[in-house]
């Protein structure tokens, strides 16, 4: 049996601040208009679109002590 959205996000998220973290701060670029890197299919929310993407390894948080100054 298929797991619902939020079940998957339990078990693949728990405990992990950075997942959290990064799941947040790519949902709120999908809903301020970023493109998906996935093909998005009819009814998917932003939540489950991100969630796909740091799944298949397409998404990573970046800190501030990774970015580089100049």
């Amino acid at each position: 049996m298929d797991k619902s959205l939020p079940q998957q996000l339990q078990q693949e998220v728990s405990g992990s601040f950075r997942k959290t973290a990064l799941l947040q701060k790519r949902v709120r670029e999908l809903i301020r208009g970023a493109r998906p890197m996935i093909e998005v299919k009819e009814g998917m929310s932003p939540i489950e679109v991100a969630f796909r993407e740091m799944q298949e390894g397409m998404i990573e948080l970046v800190t501030d002590e990774d970015t580089p100054t100049l």
